[in-house]
């Protein structure tokens, strides 16, 4: 019995082959490819959950369950491994853990989000743009602050909130002026990108644009 995730190719979902190496639980990957015109997922995914959104995994050792939703299958994989990757012990640290689980989706990814967008937009799109960059640096100054404080994003160990942050920084290393002036910002970057479970889950996936 294993785990099903259903990936698409340049996604959030490469997060979730990550964590699953980490945590060294089976699984078995369905990679579907984006529309090159739209660079929409395809209409299959639909089939696995309504939203057709990417990552969804599907649990065969609980009746098929299906789980959408990045930070949601990152918590059930947490359960799933017996805590492994969740939240430190000590109070501190575990509000820290949850705090970043939920930063990287709602705030930090939103106004990257914005700035894609309007990069692809003719004529005005990418003019406007640049008045998005001033709402990113503030998280990367966030972000850098943070991990010139500590080695991990909740404390001494790495958890799911290390996993949870790692799209959204790559994305700003790729598009929003993450760069060597935010020194502890790509350590942590090349640190995650040197372990093993990283590598392997990269070979797995397929093309990842951020990475």
């Amino acid at each position: 019995m294993t785990i099903i995730v259903h990936h698409l190719e340049n996604s959030r979902s490469q997060r979730i082959l990550w964590m699953l190496d980490e945590l060294g639980l089976p699984h078995e990957i369905k990679r579907y490819e984006r529309n090159k015109t739209t660079m929409l997922a395809p209409p299959e995914l639909k089939r696995i959950h309504p939203l057709g959104k990417s990552p969804v995994i599907e649990d065969t050792d609980d009746n098929g369950r299906v789980v959408a939703e990045t930070g949601a299958i990152v918590e059930y994989l947490v359960d799933k491994g017996d805590g492994r990757l969740g939240a430190p012990a000590n109070r501190a640290g575990a509000l820290d853990y949850r705090f970043w689980l939920h930063y990287a989706e709602g705030s930090m990814m939103p106004p990257l989000l914005v700035k894609l967008v309007l990069m692809r937009v003719p004529f005005f799109g990418k003019r406007i743009a640049t008045r998005i960059q001033p709402m990113i640096d503030v998280h990367l100054d966030f972000v850098e602050s943070t991990l010139a404080s500590r080695p991990w994003f909740a404390g001494a160990e790495m958890t799911a909130a290390d996993i949870m942050m790692s799209f959204p920084l790559e994305a700003a290393r790729s598009r929003a002026g993450l760069d060597s002036s935010r020194p502890a910002t790509i350590a942590w970057l090349d640190k995650i990108h040197a372990r093993p479970a990283y590598q392997s889950a990269l070979g797995k996936g397929g093309p990842y644009a951020y990475a």
